[in-house]
This record gives structure tokens, sequence and C-alpha cells, in this order.
């Protein structure tokens, strides 16, 4: 029998890749109607691919390039992270200093701790929690009048008990770094990461729009054309979402995460550890980075929003690959859709769904409808599971739900030394749900049939 089952995925040649990678972005910005998407694929811990698709400016119908800048929204809150890890290195701060420390006249703000912001677990309630810009947010602001107004509030849930997504957090934790560093949040970082780093692009959207040379920002009103939609006040973004830059740049801050080469290894730890809760649940989600196995993968990755852009930014530590995409729309799944797509294209799981398994799982489901077994099959273990008595039953309630309609797989996975495949095979009556264990042989050591639905 061939040894068909452990099917490992293999990349394709890289110019093949890349076509295919081009053909799935030009797709997803066709179907969400995205005017434009920036993207850099790191592979092997360099900048393996970059290409920019759409239009930059819709009005101009200017071409994105990836020498464009795009605004990267909250993917800013892993650089807030960052200077606190440096100055927690410096010795001037601790992650389990209390806010009282700099702002005692904040709710709780002897129980609220450093950890507690950048992990989004201190019960400050979110300032900014819609996906457009209300009026309020057209006039400039500065950041001690957001603290005025949403962090003197009754905290939404004990610090350390939940988590729940507040902007509020990196106001506070960008002023904390201005008053212990001495200086502005964007010089801080420009002279301890952007620089030593080469990210010549970085730009602070925060303080003005981005300029003719970058992309320009849009929403859509349900499947209207592209709008330019209203401009942030100055202060709203802060150490919250107020960078912009090119793909590539922000790929060379993915590349410095895998080799460690902005912080100690201690304090990359620290950044992608996941917070637990008081009653030891994890949350999955560091110092403003999002934390996941994705397909046996180690996954650190954010996603960002503001008036007019989105993106998507996922870097695999262990495999020394990331994905960043932007996209100019707001309110928009295509920076995300494009990630997914490019993940499965350039970095495939170790094994694949199979067409093949699927196929004879299918044949086995019809021969059993018909009250019969190919014994070939399958493992000694397994014939002894289909007994006569069994092969009956299987024959008797199966035949009745129709003929087989469709099959599908979800995710392989590895136990026991086999490969574990789930299947669903729909039929005229019923949908049912499939477990197998495969051998290296190619033989089934398992197939246990259940109802689905």
């Amino acid at each position: 029998m061939r040894k068909l089952l452990l099917l490992l995925a293999f990349a394709l040649p890289l110019s093949a890749q890349w076509a295919d990678v081009d053909k799935a972005v030009n797709e997803i910005l066709a179907k969400t109607g995205a005017p434009s998407a920036s993207l850099a694929i790191v592979k092997d811990g360099k900048i393996a691919y970059e290409q920019a698709y759409g239009l930059a400016r819709v009005d101009t119908k200017t071409p994105a390039t990836p020498a464009m800048r795009y605004a990267i929204g909250s993917v800013s809150k892993q650089f807030t992270a960052a200077a606190i890890l440096l100055l927690v290195e410096e010795g001037k701060l601790s992650l389990d200093d209390k806010v009282v420390r700099w702002f005692p006249e904040l709710t709780r703000a002897k129980d609220v701790t450093i950890r507690h912001l950048l992990t989004m677990t201190s019960g400050y309630s979110d300032y900014w929690p819609q996906d457009y810009v209300m009026p309020m947010m057209l006039n400039d602001v500065q950041a001690n009048e957001i603290l005025e107004q949403w962090a003197k509030q009754p905290l939404d849930f004990e610090p350390g008990t939940k988590r729940q997504y507040s902007n509020t957090n990196y106001i506070i934790a960008g002023l904390i770094i201005e008053r212990v560093s001495g200086m502005p949040l964007m010089q801080f970082l420009g002279a301890r990461v952007f620089t030593p780093l080469g990210m010549k692009s970085v730009f602070n959207t925060d303080q003005s729009a981005l300029g003719p040379e970058d992309a320009m920002r849009y929403e859509r009103f349900a499947l209207g054309p592209p709008r330019v939609p209203p401009k942030e006040g100055k202060g709203w973004l802060f150490a919250a979402g107020g960078l912009a830059m090119t793909a590539h740049d922000l790929a060379l801050w993915n590349i410095s995460v895998m080799d460690q080469s902005v912080l100690q290894p201690a304090s990359y730890r620290e950044l992608t550890r996941d917070m637990q809760l008081a009653n030891g649940i994890g949350v999955r989600y560091g110092l403003g980075v999002g934390l996941s196995m994705v397909e046996d993968r180690r996954s650190i990755s954010h996603g960002g929003e503001v008036s007019g852009f989105t993106s998507f930014n996922q870097i695999f530590p262990d495999d020394r690959g990331a994905i960043t995409v932007l996209v100019n729309l707001v309110a928009s799944n295509a920076s995300g859709d494009i990630a997914t797509k490019i993940r499965k294209l350039v970095f495939p799981p170790a094994i694949g769904p199979s067409t093949e398994a699927q196929a004879i799982v299918r044949r086995a489901f019809e021969d059993l409808q018909r009250g019969r077994i190919d014994r070939s099959l399958f493992t000694a273990n397994a014939n002894a599971y289909f007994s006569e008595q069994a092969v009956k039953d299987f024959g008797a309630s199966l035949r009745p739900m129709g003929k087989v309609q469709e099959v599908t797989e979800d995710t392989p996975y590895l136990r026991g030394g086999m490969v574990g495949r789930t299947f669903k095979v729909k039929t005229a009556k019923k949908t049912f749900g499939i477990s197998t264990f495969w051998m290296k042989t190619g033989q089934l050591e398992q197939y246990i049939v259940t109802a689905a639905e």
C-alpha cells in the first residue's frame, strides 16, 4: 500500500508562491472593495517579498507602491510596550509598579499595575471602541484630558479578573514612558528602536495626516465607493495607535523580534508571556501582542485600525517568518483575510488536508452503507473493531441516510505516531463526523462514525 497519509505540505517554488500571493491579494481587494494593500513577507529571518496592489489614491488613480506609508493603528501598541520594557531593563520602573506612582488621581491607581495596562486587564474603560471617528474626536486633545474623562470613571471590572480591550490603557502607558524617560514618546522610540533598526519611514500620524506621497485613508458606506473619512484630531492616537510606516519597516521590526536584537531575552519573554487572570485562565494576550498557536506554529500578532486604515501583523518566531499587511480602508477585514491567505500559501501546515484521504474515507463510508468493508484499508486493531455485528449495524443505520454528497476535512494533527484526520460526511439526510487515525503505512487504525448534526 502507498505511504500516502503523512502528506507533508511542501512549499511551492518561490516564483510560483509569489504569483499565487499576487493573485490572492488582488482577489481579496476586489471582494472587499479596499483601494489598496501593501505587504512584506519574511522567510528564514529575511524579507523575502514586498509588493503593493491597487490604488493608493483613488481620485488621482495613483498606484500603491511598497515605498508608501500606511497608518498601522494598534500594531503601534507593541512599540509602546517595548519602550516600557527598555525602561524596565534600565531599572527605572517595573511591570508590577502601580499606576499610583505617577497618577495617584486615577481610579484604583493603587491597585492597577503597568502589567495590567499593557495586557488590557486593568478595568479602565475604552475611550474609542467605535470603528469611526466621532464628532468630539475631530478636535485636538491632550492625553491627560483623555484620562480625566475615561480613567477616573469606575472600573469596568476588578483589575486582573478580566481582559477587555481598551485604548485608554496605552494612553496611560505612553504618559508613564514620557515622565520616566524625560522625552516625548516618539523621540524615545526613535532613538532606542527605529533608528537602530533602520526604520526610516516611521511617521507620527497622531500629529498630522500622511502626505501626498503616501496612501490616502478611505471608508465605505455599505457597498458604496471609497470616501475619504475625517482625520482624528491631534492627541487621540498617541501611544495607542499613532504610528505609520511602510510594510518594509514593520517587517524590520518583526525580524528584530525573531533575533531579539532590541530588547534583552528576558524582556521578549515578558512581551510574549500570556497574561493569566486571577482565576488562573490565560487570556492569549501579552504586552501589546496577541498570542496563539496557528496550525502548530507559535504566533505573535496584532491588528490595527484608525481612520481610513487597517493592518495585520503576524510573526512566527520559531519559524523565523512573518507577514505584514497594510490596507487603506477602515472597518474592513481585508488585511486579516490577506494575511490568512498568505499564511496558507507561504507557511502551510506541516501536515495538510489530503484529497486522497478524503476519497478513501468516502469509499469506506459508502462500503459501510452497503454492509461491507475493504479490510485491506485497515490495521489489525481496526479490523477487530469492525466485527461482523458492527458492520451489520453500520449498514442498517447508514443505508437509509442516502447518497454521500460531500466530504470535508478539518486541520490534521499528530498523535501517538499517527496522523489524526477529522472529516464531515454529508449525506442526503444527515451529516456525520468521521474520526480517523492513519499509520505511516497508509492504513487506517481508526474509523469512527458519529452523528454531527
